[in-house]
């Protein structure tokens, strides 16, 4: 099998600089949907069919599997299946398919597909209530396909039939290259239409079969944001339905969106208008709060993340307990029953089990041991102004209040920090380390009165 994807068009209704076939679904740019469904085909080849200007197309999405062939300048359909055909060998099946239909789905190919032979072509159709825009199948009274009429060139009565095409097509190679060679343009648009060679398959005695999708949606493409915006909710939904099939409980599926891939174990919990980007595991029990961003990240079982909260490239063990309008940054590895409180902001550290920092502190660049206590107002002073210290800080520690911990320095095992202690020397093991200035009262102090403006 071959697959060969038009995504040549420029797209002036988007109203961008970035090319159409590039505008972003689910954080993907939309033919990168439609690649990937190719590549879960196992296509022996996928060629894209790219357009003048387009050369930042093929920079965004090359890879060693793909073939990449330039139509200059548009003229149709077929003139861009034209341009893929030195790419393809005869005695496979081509696949065409569009860089702006990018929620067609892999079961609904693989049944064109299994209807596609040397002796038959396979069309994949659908019925619309309102078919205006669309080419019309015309069939004859036996009720075989006999062409294809684009709109602008179908009579009224063409124009009355609903079933219509959706361009996405499977066919033999050589005999494709046959029809190809001897399309005309001498329709309403002046272009090469690929839709021509339906009618060039009946004439050589192929029957022309057809298939329809599981979903309608699948068959949508996309020409402004207004309908990039309408694919994204029906994406967002259908991931939603995926999920809570799944057993995932997603308190609004009209709510969230998943912007890479989401796993989910047992008796999770996803509040309303959480987004997960890049790859995200959470599993069994994970419960997390409204309004969270969850970008990269591994969170352990049973571990709460409360609302407002950010996690970035961050590995989390069982029972944590996270926020609320927490932060973790790249790098941040947290063991088991770590809590992070309110603003508290976690980067390029390792936290190990039962510790907790509950409020307004920031761990930068540190090793934090088990049950250390990270007391509010702390931070880790990590960055000179040129380069970054790392912080260590031993199992049992307590950190009082309002401390700051200028690296490179080391806090020994079980030892305690005063509050307020600004400490730039190492604390010993299992003592009391204060660096607090001398408290003075000062009798008779009178405070400062405003004076009366004359």
């Amino acid at each position: 099998m071959e697959v060969i994807v038009l995504a040549a068009g420029q797209g002036k209704r988007m109203r961008s600089v970035l090319p159409k076939v590039l505008q972003p679904l689910a954080a993907k740019p939309m033919l990168g949907h439609v690649l990937d469904t190719a590549r879960v085909l196992e296509a022996r080849r996928i060629v894209v069919v790219y357009g003048h200007g387009g050369e930042v197309v093929r920079e965004a999405l090359d890879a060693p599997d793909l073939a990449w062939a330039r139509q200059d300048p548009p003229q149709g359909t077929g003139h861009a299946v034209q341009q893929a055909m030195p790419l393809v060998d005869d005695g496979d099946i081509a696949l065409i398919l569009y860089g702006d239909v990018p929620l067609i789905g892999v079961p609904t190919l693989q049944r064109l597909m299994a209807a596609a032979s040397d002796r038959q072509l396979a069309l994949l159709t659908v019925d619309m209530d309102d078919p205006t825009g669309y080419g019309r199948i015309i069939r004859n009274d036996a009720g075989k396909v006999t062409c294809i009429v684009e709109e602008k060139d179908a009579s009224p009565e063409q124009r009355q039939v609903r079933e219509v095409n959706t361009g996405i097509l499977a066919a033999p190679v050589e005999r494709l290259r046959g029809w190809l060679a001897n399309l005309k343009n001498d329709n309403a648009q002046g272009e090469y239409y690929l839709t021509d060679i339906i009618a060039m398959a009946v004439a050589d005695g192929l029957d022309v079969v057809t298939t329809q999708p599981d979903a309608f949606e699948e068959t949508l493409g996309v020409n402004n944001k207004t309908q990039l915006a309408e694919l994204e909710r029906i994406h967002q939904r259908n991931i939603a339905r995926g999920l809570t099939d799944a057993g995932v409980t997603v308190i609004d599926p009209a709510r969230i969106d998943v912007r890479g891939t989401l796993t989910c174990g047992r008796d999770v919990e996803i509040d309303v208008n959480c987004i997960f980007e890049g790859k995200v595991e959470l599993a069994d029990g994970v419960r997390v709060g409204a309004n969270c961003v969850i970008r990269n990240a591994t969170i352990g079982a049973g571990t709460k993340i409360a609302p407002f909260s950010h996690i970035e490239d961050t590995t989390m063990g069982a029972a944590c307990a996270i926020g609320p309008y927490a932060r973790t940054r790249p790098g941040t590895v947290l063991g088991e029953d770590v809590h992070l409180g309110n603003f508290v902001e976690v980067k390029n550290s390792v936290i190990a089990n039962h510790s907790k920092a509950n409020h307004l502190a920031y761990v930068g660049d540190a090793d934090i041991g088990q049950r250390v206590n990270v007391g509010a107002g702390t931070i880790t002073c990590n960055y000179d102004g040129a380069n970054k210290f790392r912080t260590i800080i031993e199992d049992d520690v307590f950190i009082g209040s309002d401390t700051q911990l200028v690296a490179p320095v080391r806090v020994g095992k079980g030892a305690t920090l005063g509050a307020g202690t600004t400490l730039s020397k190492d604390a010993p093991a299992g003592e009391l380390t204060v660096s607090r200035a001398k408290q003075v009262s000062i009798p008779g102090w009178k405070r400062p009165v405003k004076v009366k403006k004359a």
